[in-house]
């Protein structure tokens, strides 16, 4: 039979072939009640358990694939430390031994308390983290009962396989050998869930929240997955398989093309040079930086170097980092920024609650709040800044006086270098992050402190609109092209422009070809997006002409209807 499903785009390509279905443990196990004399082997077993779980982890961190997400490493301590927590390692042995049950029901009675209590959380981002607890579980489980995933005999031998599954851990899908499948289908998760990063890591066309394709499909069901439509064709006839084999080629051919640009310089048809730097977390992304062709590091996140771990970084493990980057560059700018940390990305050992932490204790505000950290932090960036071109951006800033502390701890940390006589680029620029709308409101402040500026458009629509994106109840109001949204980017672009400064895009609009014209229409020069979404960016700014675009982007700008909007936008486009 011939039908359609619809999920979430979370990973863009078309794939043709087959559906596995990857069963999922179920997590509603048995409940039994031991004699005395077998709890002390029941114990052993739920600790046999937990190590194998651990060595699979750690094993599987050892052997991460080069094409994986930089996120991974960060997944996979994410599991490690939930494995670690006494809700998983600690309280179901005492359960064990105080009412002399199995350990599948032990195990399981304490995810169920765990997974309340992420729940609980009204950051929406932390609440999908309680999916983690549950993989985490499953994994356990699957030691338990010896059970584990397996990888068809069809897909061994190159037939285009399609995975189907109801939910898969990052983990699970490395250890499926993705690179296998021809696209990854499942029930549950969204766009920011983990799957749905590596799975764009691995450029492989996925589709998640699919809510049921795990029991409509069925095994060898013939599949056409579009996944930058998010669409499902299940058993289609001739004509839809040979048009979808069509486009499958095209882009693929497209694809191939785009590769050709890496070496070209990004210049629109009228001759303008626009600057394409790439987003990076972790020091081992400079290959696939190099690889699609940036000039730059538009921003590096350092928080990375701090996640999911109990000690934190010190001075010369950060400093390495930041050198690492900055020698493998070879003298082009390397934008990092100082640790975003709290909201959904918090240190161990340091969680606060709060009532909206996306408003609370967060970047700069956290860094100014933790004098000793942020000194640290200054003195690795600066000392990196001898072997390279480093800039230094400072993310969430909203007053003038956030600016003025944080340029003190600059000089003063520049001081105690000079008195240990450690070199550093004494001219190293400081630049600010403009992602508050209080930010955006006084550019022609900003431009007179700082040497250069990053527009965060994530938390700057977020923010401006009072949506939080991550939401599923309301993210279908998160709109970029809100009025005032575009206005607030004009204001913040011509403001940065008129003064002199330089000003950069290094949230997602930067890399969604949709805006491209757009955003070079509104006057910006310089890019920062995702490695792989470069070449296409190119493309688009090699086939563009900046005075034939002039006129449409005003109309634009001078639209208040969302449909108007979208029918300019598309005209820009054409």
């Amino acid at each position: 039979m011939n039908f359609t499903l619809h999920g979430i785009a979370v990973s863009s390509g078309i794939a043709i072939g087959h559906a596995h279905l990857v069963s999922h443990t179920s997590l509603e196990v048995v409940h039994y009640k031991l004699p005395k004399r077998l709890v002390d082997e029941e114990v052993a077993r739920f600790d046999a358990a937990l190590m194998s779980t651990r060595e699979e982890l750690a094993a599987l961190r050892a052997n991460r694939p080069q094409q994986a997400a930089a996120e991974f490493d960060a997944f996979l301590d994410l599991h490690l430390m939930i494995l670690d927590d006494e809700h998983i390692s600690r309280a179901p042995r005492e359960m064990i031994e105080r009412e002399q049950c199995n350990a599948e029901w032990a195990l399981k009675v304490q995810m169920d308390d765990l997974v309340m209590h992420f729940e609980a959380f009204e950051d929406a981002y932390l609440r999908e983290r309680k999916t983690d607890v549950v993989q985490v579980v499953e994994r356990v489980l699957k030691a338990l009962i010896g059970r584990s995933g397996h990888v068809p005999p069809a897909a061994r031998h190159g037939v285009n396989m399609i995975l189907v599954a109801h939910d898969v851990s990052p983990a699970d899908l490395i250890q499926l050998k993705p690179h296998q499948f021809s696209a990854i289908l499942t029930d549950l998760g969204g766009a920011t869930s983990h799957t749905a990063i590596v799975a764009r890591g691995l450029n492989t066309p996925c589709v998640v929240g699919l809510h049921h394709a795990r029991e409509l499909l069925r095994e060898n069901d013939l599949l056409i997955v579009d996944g930058a439509q998010g669409v499902i064709i299940v058993n289609p006839d001739r004509h839809i398989l040979a048009e979808y084999k069509l486009r499958q080629s095209q882009f693929e051919q497209d694809r191939q093309k785009l590769k050709l640009l890496r070496t070209m310089r990004a210049t629109t048809l009228d001759g303008t040079s626009i600057e394409l730097h790439a987003n990076i977390e972790l020091p081992h992304d400079l290959a696939e930086v190099k690889e699609n062709g940036a000039t730059g590091i538009g921003l590096f996140r350092s928080e990375f170097l701090f996640l999911n771990r109990d000690e934190l970084p010190d001075e010369d493990e950060q400093f390495e980092a930041y050198r690492a980057v900055a020698k493998g560059m070879k003298g082009l700018p390397v934008t990092i920024r100082t640790f975003d940390l709290g909201a959904d990305k918090q240190l161990n050992g340091t969680k606060r609650v709060a009532s909206n932490p996306a408003l609370g204790l967060r970047a700069i505000r956290l860094c100014l709040a933790e004098p000793k950290l942020f000194r640290t932090q200054l003195r690795a960036l600066l000392r990196a800044s001898h072997y390279g071109n480093v800039k230094i951006l400072v993310p969430m800033l909203s007053s003038v006086s956030e600016i003025n502390m944080t340029l003190q701890f600059v000089v003063a940390v520049k001081q105690s270098l000079d008195n240990e006589g450690i070199p550093y680029n004494r001219a190293v620029q400081i630049g600010g992050m403009i992602e508050i709308p209080a930010a955006a409101l006084m550019i022609n402040v900003f431009t007179k402190k700082l040497d250069f500026l990053s527009i965060g458009t994530n938390d700057l629509i977020q923010y401006t609109l009072a949506i939080d994106r991550t939401d599923e109840e309301v993210a279908h109001l998160y709109d970029p092209l809100h009025p005032a949204v575009l206005h607030l980017l004009a204001h913040v672009i011509g403001g940065a422009n008129k003064a002199g400064v330089p000003v950069s895009v290094c949230g997602e609009m930067a890399g969604e070809l949709a805006y491209t014209r757009l955003l070079l229409g509104l006057g910006l020069r310089q890019f920062s997006m995702n490695s792989a979404q470069l070449p296409g960016t190119k493309q688009r700014v090699l086939t563009t002409s900046l005075p034939d675009i002039a006129s449409l982007t005003q109309k634009i700008l001078r639209a208040d209807d969302p449909m108007k909007i979208r029918e300019l936008l598309g005209k820009l486009n054409a």
